[in-house]
């Protein structure tokens, strides 16, 4: 590692894991007979649990790791209302029209989660206090202009345009050509508020398995499950299958949907209290419009820069490519050089082909899956609909539990192709910072 980048206190794990690191809970005995198996016990996971013990359903949670493991307590903890579907506005993936269903929903996602903290009284660093988008070029910031109605009509996201002569009110930085302030939005910290969460389907009664791998599913001709473990078989009324960027071969159909991408983040050392503030102002979080994201805002006391993005199309090691998230994160702050890294870390983020996250039922399983970056608010939503959808307790249809859930005949589940994007990203991200 080169002396001048890394602090000598540097760790290649979460920041977050500071305050709580995920471990192995005491074991629990596998029933035979459950209602609902759940199969991965990040947020969907537990969402997902916790409204099942509500309505009284006997459920239980399996996890080939320690429950948080995987990208719940990894992500950059920012919480939008919709943020990415209007993103797809502005790339022109999405009429107006089309996204109006998802970005209802995604109000509902946001309302969601607050509401599930406030209640809870989880001490998870919730901060409202906006999201500002930065265009990457200036033909992105035209296309914001011509969609923040629909976002505030749709998705109630109390968004305004920020010019480029004004932006340096929102961030300590010139870097943009001007980009768009979403109101609605929050940062808190993940692995605290995936605690919390933990916290509540425990104290709720559902039995929650660590390292316990789901090895094997078989549909009995009544409908029930075969649920195969190390650790023994169990029989199960209904699966949800909430694995997300980890899904893996006992779900072929589910594994060739979701496209698992490695999400790189660092965390700086602390910083002068008047630098810090400097960067953000009014506490934001960040991010841009450029293709190969970048994403970003103040740890919870304020005292740290955590800097993620897509530094590599891929797996790599979290050490390999904090340089590269380093030089993009003094790209934007040249203040920043000489801030010395003391933590980085990776974890998968799972993409869609249509680049919406889904929910539904598929081959008798259901499922909660596809978070493209969204993950906090959105899985925690997906996870809760999906056991109301069990229960029967929906009263409407959600947008995003959709018949159709995309795959390509030359994707089986190893991403082949992602150096590929990767590239190409790359080079329309050069043409449009030129020409556009």
């Amino acid at each position: 590692m080169s002396q001048a980048l890394f602090h000598p206190s540097f760790k290649a794990k979460p920041y977050w894991w500071e305050a709580y690191e995920p471990r192995p809970l005491p074991d629990v005995d596998l029933p035979k007979d459950v209602s609902v198996a759940i199969v991965g016990g990040g947020y969907a996971g537990l969402s997902a649990a916790l409204e099942l013990a509500r309505n009284g359903i006997a459920a239980i949670v399996l996890d080939a790791a320690e429950p948080g493991f995987g990208g719940s307590t990894r992500s950059g903890g920012l919480v939008s209302a919709g943020v990415n579907v209007g993103k797809r506005m502005i790339n022109k993936a999405l009429t107006p029209e089309e996204a109006r269903p998802f970005l209802n929903d995604a109000v509902d996602a946001f309302s969601n989660i607050e509401s599930v903290i406030s209640e809870n009284r989880i001490d998870c660093g919730w901060t409202k206090t906006g999201y500002f988008l930065g265009a990457w070029c200036n033909s992105h910031f035209e296309a914001m202009k011509k969609k923040v109605d629909v976002l505030n009509a749709e998705a109630q996201s109390d968004a305004v345009i920020i010019p480029r002569e004004r932006q340096r009110e929102e961030i300590g930085s010139d870097y943009y050509h001007g980009g768009m302030l979403v109101g609605r939005a929050a940062h808190l910290h993940p692995a605290l508020y995936y605690k919390g969460l933990l916290d509540l389907v425990v104290a709720a009664g559902v039995p929650v398995a660590s390292r316990t791998p789901v090895n094997g599913l078989t549909q009995e001709s009544g409908g029930t499950w075969q649920v195969k473990t190390p650790r023994g078989v169990i029989r199960a009324g209904n699966v949800i299958i909430a694995t997300n960027g980890y899904t893996g071969d006992v779900t072929p159909q589910f594994k060739r949907r979701v496209v698992p991408v490695g999400s790189y983040i660092i965390a700086t050392e602390e910083l002068p209290p008047d630098l810090a503030r400097s960067l953000s102002p009014r506490n934001r979080g960040f991010a841009d419009t450029r293709r190969v994201l970048t994403y970003y805002r103040l740890s919870p006391d304020g005292k740290r820069m955590i800097f993620g993005g897509r530094a590599k199309f891929g797996f790599s090691d979290p050490v390999e490519t904090a340089p590269m998230l380093h030089r993009f994160m003094t790209d934007r702050f040249p203040q920043l050089k000489g801030t010395k890294i003391t933590h980085a870390w990776t974890g998968n983020v799972a993409f869609t082909m249509d680049e919406l996250p889904h929910m539904g039922k598929q081959d008798g399983l259901h499922f909660a899956l596809g978070c493209n970056g969204s993950g906090v608010a959105m899985m925690s939503f997906l996870g809760r609909e999906t056991a109301r959808k069990i229960v029967g307790k929906s009263n409407r249809t959600i947008a995003f539990d959709m018949p159709e859930f995309p795959t390509h005949p030359l994707y089986r589940g190893t991403p082949w192709f992602l150096p590929l994007v990767g590239a190409w990203f790359r080079t329309a991200d050069w043409i449009d910072r030129r020409f556009h």
